[in-house]
């Protein structure tokens, strides 16, 4: 009797690993992405019907995709909440604040990046990336050119 059991729980605990295992790689598996963040990027993106997806490093879900041409990444949290869509664009696309504020403050900088972010969090911002040793830095402005970050 005592044999059995020891087989049963062994069973029982290959069992409930195997299954997380399941899970955990459908989750860090690329292109997925659960029902709940599906619904709320199609209700943000009607039509968008073909987003990369990928897990961040914070645990949420990150998908690329394309509007007319131009790349967007849009993150929503797991249980579908929008947090925030960057669309890469030109120095020359910079509101004029924005402009002044780089060539006053960091005109000794090189640019490696601009980001227009729509946020939930902060609304609407500007991401400027100037190149440093190691890790880049990121800055980010309001359309008043005001550093936000």
């Amino acid at each position: 009797m005592f044999k059995y059991q020891k087989v049963l729980l062994l069973f029982g605990f290959i069992l409930a690993v195997s299954c997380g295992q399941k899970v955990e790689s459908q989750n860090s598996k690329k292109g997925y992405a659960p029902e709940a963040v599906k619904a709320t990027f199609q209700a943000k993106y009607p039509g968008e019907n073909d987003p990369d997806w990928h897990v961040d490093s914070n645990g949420n879900y990150e998908s690329r995709f394309r509007i007319d041409g131009i790349r967007h990444r849009a993150d929503f949290s797991p249980n579908g909440d929008w947090i925030e869509t960057e669309v890469s664009i030109d120095k020359n696309e910079l509101p004029k604040a924005i402009k002044k504020a780089i060539k006053r403050d960091y005109s000794h900088e090189k640019i490696t990046e601009i980001e227009r972010v729509q946020s939930a969090e902060k609304g609407l911002f500007y991401d400027v990336e100037f190149k440093r040793k190691g890790k880049n830095k990121d800055v980010e402005f309001n359309e008043a050119g005001e550093e936000i970050n």
